[in-house]
């Protein structure tokens, strides 16, 4: 097995144990040299050159830990936040983003995952402005994190009487929800609103302020959280996602000055890059990153997205072995 090398160099964990392992093996030639040079000491530079190896095995094998350990808890964790948003196209992105929505609920059913609705807010036609969700499963983060970005419809709208066709978009951000001890946030550092929970559901969430928005004041990030019943776990469940925003924040700051290498994968997660056209007249759905089509959207939007998903983490898999 090869080992990545230039990986160790540049992520921000392991930096500090490259080059010490790049110290050892400067110690290694002069070792070798100072050898050729006195036939004498060769027994003691063999001996030396070995100690030195061994601890230059130790330092790739807590590196190899630490990287494994990240890329386990980064790829697929279990529990994911899936945010949709209406774009450019008035009351049909809305339309757009709530059947985007629905198509992945149906797709997370199909898979035995858990979905749970963190907070809406619909349009006047039932549409979506802007939602949130979170999804519970093994493998959830492995198939949502490639829907990151811009999606566009191009259809004729119901209400379009002369038969137009429309483009309208909705932009998807997918977040993991992860442990982050790391990150602490204290009380001075956010602003806590608590207010009535909005719609249908029952005596509680009409007459109680359940509903938590939590406001980051350095980062100006916004949490709002409305999936349950009481204060305590609205405001618990909302820490955890200011916690995940926080972290991919940090993530994104370290990764900047390697923005060349990020732009080879698949799922950067830009949302100003289009990755998704939903072609209606034509029955055809094509995504631009793999510039690969699928036929019969309708069975598509009803949550039979596999085939495309599959597709997508083929072409990763791909991208990660050239890479390597």
């Amino acid at each position: 097995m090869s080992l990545d090398f230039e990986q160790f160099r540049l992520n921000p964990k392991t930096t500090y144990f490259m080059q010490e392992y790049d110290r050892l093996a400067g110690q290694i030639v002069e070792t070798e040299h100072t050898a050729k040079e006195d036939v004498a000491l060769a027994t003691l530079a063999e001996d030396e050159i070995r100690t030195l190896r061994e601890q230059q095995l130790e330092l790739v094998t807590r590196m190899s830990a630490m990287l494994a350990e990240n890329s386990e808890s980064m790829e697929d964790p279990r529990r994911v936040v899936l945010e949709v948003r209406a774009g450019a196209g008035g009351d049909e992105a809305s339309f757009f983003a709530f059947q985007l929505s629905e198509m992945y609920r149906k797709y997370a059913e199909m898979q035995g995952w858990s979905w749970i609705t963190l907070d809406e807010s619909k349009s006047e036609l039932g549409g979506y402005k802007e939602a949130s969700f979170e999804i519970d499963g093994n493998g959830a983060y492995a198939a949502f994190k490639y829907e990151m970005g811009v999606h566009r419809v191009q259809r004729v709208p119901a209400t379009e009487k002369s038969g137009r066709v429309h483009t309208s978009t909705a932009s998807v951000a997918v977040l993991p929800v992860l442990e982050h001890k790391e990150i602490v946030i204290e009380d001075k550092d956010i602003d806590v609103d608590f207010s009535r929970s909005g719609g249908a559901g029952g005596q509680n969430v009409n007459k109680v302020e359940t509903a938590v928005r939590i406001f980051h004041k350095a980062t100006g990030i916004m949490v709002r959280c409305t999936s349950e019943r009481s204060q305590l776990k609205n405001r618990e469940k909302g820490m955890n996602i200011l916690r995940s925003k926080l972290a991919e924040l940090k993530l994104e700051e370290e990764n900047a000055t390697h923005a060349a290498n990020r732009k080879q994968q698949i799922g950067t997660g830009d949302r100003s890059e289009k990755i998704r056209t939903y072609n209606i007249l034509q029955d055809r759905i094509t995504d631009h990153r793999l510039k690969e089509s699928w036929h019969n959207i309708e069975k598509i939007l009803a949550g039979n997205m596999g085939p495309i998903v599959e597709a997508l983490q083929a072409a990763e898999k791909g991208v990660r072995n050239l890479l390597s």
